[in-house]
């Protein structure tokens, strides 16, 4: 899709500020079911910025869990049959609470196991769905997938179908690249910004997913929520990039501008 004809919102900074200044008073408790090669990083850029990470797991715990999470995160990036039990349970459990959900469908369309557990998730209404342009394609139908877990799409291409899915599933669409494009299927919002680098350290796109889960927890729009995560992630990624002199020091900046934003 030409950028030309994707409608375009400028976010208000003011709303930006106050979403991240409501995380940090308030911590929201977040429901993290993620992959194994990103629980420590995502449990450190939720801190970052304010939020209070549990990696909880277990099928025995997290239906309980995720009651009396604020927000969850159900990434299936390193999915196997025991995890993939506890995200179902995690999912029903939070749909029957009324506990908003992200669901992270990794590398979704490129495997065939992922792809029919995500699609089973969906049943149980995630809140927003956040991937790359080719792993939001592959959910919404369309044949093929990316290159492992990096996209070979653009955002943009993904946006006629992430509106279909956003309306067809009740979710918030929320397109990572080099542009993220959020939409409900009726508005969409555009998020420039961030680096190339943010592709570079392992976890970054993933901790994305779970920073969302934690707007959610303060925010009851899942639009805002979504852009506003998105929008400080952006900003703290040209920060750090800014400051860096490679990929390790870009995720120690990057943590630091999380930790900085808004104070």
């Amino acid at each position: 899709m030409p950028a030309s004809d994707i409608p375009q919102k400028i976010w208000p900074s003011a709303e930006i500020i106050s979403d991240l200044a409501e995380v940090r008073k308030h911590a929201p408790l977040t429901h993290v079911l993620t992959n194994i090669v990103v629980t420590n990083w995502t449990a450190n850029v939720l801190l970052a910025a304010g939020a209070s990470p549990a990696m909880v797991i277990a099928e025995e715990e997290v239906a309980d869990f995720a009651t009396i999470a604020s927000g969850m995160l159900i990434n299936v990036g390193t999915i196997n049959s025991f995890d993939a039990k506890s995200m179902k349970s995690a999912a029903i459990a939070a749909q029957k609470s009324g506990t908003p959900w992200v669901l992270d469908p990794v590398a979704v369309g490129a495997l065939r196991y992922r792809t029919e557990i995500a699609k089973d998730l969906l049943q149980h209404k995630p809140t927003v769905i956040r991937g790359n342009a080719s792993e939001i394609l592959a959910l919404a139908g369309a044949v093929g997938g990316g290159k492992g877990v990096d996209s070979t799409a653009a955002s943009s291409d993904a946006l006629p179908l992430a509106k279909e899915l956003a309306i067809s599933t009740g979710a918030v669409v929320a397109i990572s690249g080099e542009v993220d494009y959020i939409t409900d299927g009726k508005e969409t919002i555009a998020v420039p910004g961030g680096h190339i680098l943010m592709t570079k350290v392992t976890g970054v796109g993933c901790s994305l997913g779970a920073l969302i889960a934690s707007f959610l927890g303060i925010q009851k729009d899942p639009l805002r929520a979504a852009v506003s995560a998105s929008a400080v992630f952006a900003i703290a990624g040209s920060r750090a990039a800014e400051k860096c002199s490679g990929t390790g020091s870009f995720a120690v900046a990057f943590l630091d501008e999380l930790t900085n934003l808004g104070v």
